[in-house]
């Protein structure tokens, strides 16, 4: 019998860097393609290398060996992969916690409800910040999780600017200082200055592991 499979980069266990999750061990798998090229993106390997083909059972298995609870979907772009649907649902089923970061260019809502979707809402310092379905801010969940990235000041209006056009506020609201591009120190100040009610979210795997992959 045919089983569903996925093109997949990598997948690794990790302690989870961003998201209200930090902090905590996590399997990823990280799916191959991506639709974007996020000017400062540090995964471009999950767009120019092959990766691999896997099953749907072979990845919940190791999800299961792992004996742990969180499960991360990433990219690339998991929402290319139809089948990545499939995967999401047979992990929720499994009751894991089930973390799907997509990158805000594709529509959430096939997305099974049981997940946590991280939507990451691409600043115009992405240089992708046109191909947003911002659609998708009407579509989340209380649980759902919002993350923009800041390279500079016109970032941060920007992104200041969204919040207050969609509602949106709280501590599932992510604001990321792109590394390389702006100190974390900086960020903090202005949204201290500005009392904005976020949460800093810093990429603690970066600070741990340094920016090797796999990690």
């Amino acid at each position: 019998m045919y089983e569903k499979t996925l093109r997949v980069c990598e997948t690794f266990l990790s302690i989870q860097g961003e998201s209200t999750f930090s902090g905590l061990p996590c399997f990823f798998i990280r799916l191959s393609n991506c639709n974007l090229r996020c000017r400062y993106c540090d995964t471009r390997y999950a767009y120019e290398e092959e990766g691999f083909c896997e099953t749907i059972g072979s990845l919940v298995s190791m999800a299961l060996e792992t004996n742990l609870r969180l499960v991360e979907i990433t990219g690339g772009e998991p929402l290319l992969q139809e089948n990545s649907l499939n995967l999401i649902r047979e992990l929720c089923d499994r009751d894991f916690t089930v973390l799907v970061e997509t990158n805000g260019s594709m529509n959430i809502d096939p997305i099974d409800p049981r997940a946590v979707v991280i939507l990451d809402i691409k600043t115009p310092g992405s240089g992708f910040s046109d191909y947003m379905d911002f659609e998708n801010l009407t579509r989340l969940r209380a649980h759902d999780e919002v993350k923009f990235v800041i390279t500079d000041r016109a970032d941060y209006e920007w992104a200041k600017e969204i919040l207050h056009r969609y509602k949106l506020i709280g501590d599932r609201i992510l604001f990321s200082p792109a590394m390389g591009y702006i100190e974390p120190q900086k960020l903090s100040e202005w949204i201290i200055m500005d009392r904005l009610n976020v949460r800093l979210n810093l990429q603690l795997h970066r600070y741990i592991f340094g920016n090797r992959r796999g990690v």
